[in-house]
């Protein structure tokens, strides 16, 4: 491939490297930071969490092995080299976007527990992904302990509920669970800033620049009080906190600062020079917010496994106004100079993934148990199967009337996120019948996380924060129109689907060259390196009218199942239909 590059035309070109750690695999592009033309790509799908390696989903337990993340960052960074043919030396920087909240233990040197052979096979020593919820009780104590300890309330800033897929509760959980980890561990580090110290090589700790996205949206850091929370609020969670405090840091760092510069062992590695300028690593969504060309006004919807909702205020606008039920406001976590609000939904993709495997998992099994088909015929059978079940769920769904419909579902598979966290409600299926097929089911399912969509957006509407434009980027929003037509509906929005299959990467990528300096700052950035919108997707307004009817009992179905079968006496279930004859949960 790289036969059709001249050397000598891009011997003075300048190229940047966006790196993406999803769930699931990590993706590098190689961008001209020209024009953001993407001149390589290469995914790596982690093959011990495909495996499901040190998971345990009956517990919500979602761990990852390391070792993933670093062979799938040599991997798809030689891989990318090797097609676009671009002189390494062409390459100046790169920077790293990552799941979040993720953290994992390391030692003294910034290594993680993992990699000591005592660890080797400890899920307590890998990195917590963001979807484990093993540390709601954990959340629970924060929560209580914010509001009622007599001093700040450091949540205020988190939209005021702290959830059990954040930095300080997860931490909390495995010491109390572990006390090997606990008394082995140096110190803890989010995952875009393990990965971004790997890269340049930091062995002291205290030296890495770490990402004020991850910092101020999951961990309460804030300026206001001088960093991370006071030492007496943690100590009181649990004395080991206080003393952690110590060891991991005060100032924080947006993506447009320059961690350092590429290190000798992964430049050796790659193949590239250790002039490549390595910039401080931010958030998945954060990152694909930034490639999707956000704006004031602007909803971002980052839609994966999760969803990740992005918006932007301006300081001076926003001023101390707290915008509660989110995930975070954050100054700078997005756009330096201006406020990043992030809310977000825990299942979105993951509710139609649960749903496949709900469907195909006893097919599977009994096609590997079969005598009447060879390994050959079983392979290709199950390949079919997995690939085609939820493109022809997606035919018949569309096929189906609006109108037709009277089932309604709850998104909570994987608990709430956002608005008011909470991880451990459950999902719900309303209306059920003996006619009812799997079509029915899974556009159900599909309305309901753009019902739950909605529910962001009406928050951030009560809070009086403009939604002015929806975009959506991620692999939901480039190969479902169902469910983007679906959003358009419940929205009564125009959706615009952005180009990019890589927005985050980009978005990274983009990130990296303000760090090298190549772009002045990220707005001149976007502007230069952004690829626009290929679809928009309108509302049809006899889909509205049906969909704001059904939304409202989607809402009331959530408050039913949310409050539990308080006695119908009660005044906050008074205007709640009848429901106890046909929840199906």
């Amino acid at each position: 491939m790289h036969e059709s590059f001249n050397y000598q035309l891009i011997m003075n070109e300048s190229f940047v490297i966006g790196l993406d750690f999803g769930s699931d695999s990590v993706r590098a592009v190689l961008v001209d930071s020209k024009n953001g033309q993407i001149l390589a790509s290469e995914v790596y799908w982690y093959p011990r969490w495909k495996k499901g390696a040190y998971c345990d989903p009956k517990i919500n337990q979602f761990r990852q092995h390391p070792s993933d993340h670093l062979e799938g960052l040599e991997y798809t960074i030689k891989a990318i080299l090797t097609q676009s043919g671009v002189n390494p030396t062409t390459v100046k920087a790169i920077c790293v976007d990552t799941t979040g909240s993720s953290p994992m233990a390391v030692d003294q040197q910034g290594e993680s527990l993992a990699f000591h052979p005592e660890f080797a096979e400890n899920p307590n020593a890998m990195m917590i992904l963001w979807k484990d919820h093993t540390a709601i009780a954990e959340a629970e104590q924060i929560n209580e302990l914010a509001k009622n300890w007599g001093g700040e309330d450091f949540t205020k800033y988190e939209g005021g509920i702290y959830s059990s897929e954040w930095f300080w509760a997860k931490i909390l959980h495995v010491i109390r669970e572990d006390e090997c980890v606990k008394n082995t561990a140096y110190s803890w580090m989010e995952h875009c800033d393990y990965i971004t110290s790997q890269l340049i090589g930091c062995k002291d700790l205290h030296k890495l620049k770490r990402s004020r996205c991850a910092a101020g949206h999951k961990a309460m850091w804030h300026e206001s009080w001088g960093g991370l929370p006071d030492k007496a609020f943690l100590g009181t969670l649990d004395p080991y906190l206080s003393d952690l405090k110590e060891r991991l840091y005060t100032q924080t760092y947006t993506s447009d600062f320059a961690a350092g510069r590429l290190g000798t062992e992964w430049a050796e590695k790659l193949g590239l020079s250790t002039d490549v300028v390595v910039s401080v690593g931010t958030f998945d969504a954060h990152a694909g917010a930034v490639g999707g060309q956000i704006a004031e006004g602007t909803l971002i919807k980052v839609m994966g496994t999760s969803t990740c909702d992005i918006m932007i205020a301006d300081k001076a606008k926003l001023g101390n106004q707290l915008i509660s039920g989110i995930c975070g406001q954050v100054d700078g976590s997005v756009i330096p100079g201006a406020i990043g609000l992030e809310a977000g939904q825990s299942g979105f993709g993951d509710v139609l993934a649960w749903f496949k495997d709900l469907l195909l998992k006893p097919s599977i099994e009994l096609i590997e148990q079969s005598k009447s088909l060879n390994e050959q015929q079983k392979t290709k059978l199950k390949r079919e199967l997995e690939d085609q079940i939820l493109v022809k769920l997606s035919k018949e769904a569309m096929a189906l009337p609006v109108s037709e419909s009277k089932i309604v579902s709850l998104d909570w598979i994987n608990g709430r996120r956002t608005p008011d966290a909470n991880q451990s409600l459950k999902g719900a299926i309303r209306n059920l019948t003996m006619g009812t097929n799997a079509a029915q089911v899974f556009k159900s399912l599909v309305e309901s996380i753009c019902f739950g969509s909605k529910t962001i957006v009406d928050r951030f509407r009560q809070e009086g924060v403009a939604v002015n434009a929806v975009i959506g980027l991620g692999g939901v929003a480039k190969k479902s129109p169902l469910v983007m037509q679906t959003l358009a509906d419940v929205l009564n929005m125009p959706i615009k689907a952005a180009s990019s299959e890589q927005a985050p990467a980009l978005g990274a990528a983009m990130y990296a060259s303000v760090a090298a300096g190549i772009h002045p700052s990220i707005q001149v950035a976007i502007s230069t390196m952004g690829s626009g919108y290929d679809q928009i997707y309108e509302p049809i307004p006899s889909h509205v009218r049906i969909y704001q009817k059904r939304y409202e009992e989607y809402v009331s179905f959530g408050q039913f199942i949310e409050m539990g079968k308080v006695p119908r006496t009660s005044n906050t279930l008074k205007n709640l239909p009848k429901l106890e004859e046909d929840v199906s949960i």
